[in-house]
């Protein structure tokens, strides 16, 4: 079984549009996207939620008042000023570092699990799928990542599938160190401008720092030539191979519009998304013959 990765560093490149392309080509998978703050996927594949799962993350401190005395050493040693002064919790100021539950000398302040996000196993035109959407303002987005990806190799390994694709988050933070680590191709979607180079160029150097084989695709590229001859000369330089190119189209926000992915909404980039997709199963299996 191969679990590929796509990621972008910047967002909004298009990484989700050729996620949802690649699904309609790849046989016998399962679906996942860790892009858990600000998922996605589900808008074009519309899937139906069979499991929810809560997620509970880190713990969060809670005041009991009956045995809170207000001796104000809970205020004084949190760094975030996340107590008030009638000493009640500021949630959204709250790192859940514990400090105030182990300072506190009368044992008033109790550490709970809270939950802070959900995940869900679905059904979707392209088979199963996995994916999460974290509470607004909660930490532990690498955590509820590696929840996906848990759950995403047992449906795999139960549905005996060959593939685990993946919608990667933008950056290079926690999410994406979660999202990367341990797979077997990373597929990194650029576009030709200064930004997205900038983020393509760090979360290259992320992946190589995992020694996880890395492919780019080169979105919108007839947007900027020069650009795109740049992210070119990089990947000479680095080794890396180009995957493929994809112009820029108004049928791609179209197709989302719909709730289609693009090879759905207009066959004709039936033919370049199948050439990219080619590419990458030849260099997961050891042919890199684009290098």
């Amino acid at each position: 079984m191969k679990e590929i990765v796509i990621i972008s560093g910047k967002g909004g490149t298009g990484k989700t549009s050729f996620v949802s392309s690649f699904a309609a080509l790849a046989e016998n998978k399962i679906l996942a996207d860790c892009d858990v703050d600000a998922p996605d996927l589900h808008l074009i594949l519309n899937p139906s939620v069979k499991e929810k799962f809560d997620f509970f993350g880190i713990k969060s401190p809670k005041i009991n008042s009956e045995k809170c005395l207000e001796c104000g050493i809970c205020r004084s040693v949190c760094r975030f000023d996340a107590i008030d002064e009638n000493f009640q919790l500021i949630d959204v100021a709250c790192e859940g570092c514990g400090v105030c539950v182990w300072n506190c000398p009368h044992g008033a302040i109790d550490y709970l699990d809270k939950k802070r996000g959900e995940c869900y196993i679905s059904t979707t035109r392209y088979g199963s799928m996995v994916h999460a959407q974290l509470g607004i303002a909660e930490e532990n987005s690498g955590k509820l990542v590696s929840m996906v990806r848990e759950k995403a190799r047992k449906i795999a390994s139960d549905e005996k599938a060959d593939l685990i694709l993946v919608d990667g988050p933008p950056g290079i933070g926690c999410p994406v160190i979660a999202s990367i680590g341990g797979v077997d191709f990373v597929v990194v979607v650029s576009e030709p401008t200064l930004s997205a180079i900038h983020d393509m160029k760090r979360v290259v150097k992320l992946a190589e720092h995992f020694k996880v084989p890395v492919g780019i695709c080169i979105n919108k590229y007839n947007l900027n030539e020069e650009m795109t001859q740049h992210i070119k000369d990089f990947a000479s330089k680095q080794k890396i191979v180009i995957l493929g190119e994809i112009p820029y189209s108004s049928d791609f926000y179209k197709a989302q519009k719909f709730g289609q992915n693009i090879l759905e909404y207009n066959n004709d980039f039936r033919k370049p998304f199948s050439e990219i997709w080619k590419s990458i199963l030849n260099n997961i299996n050891g042919d890199k013959n684009g290098l």
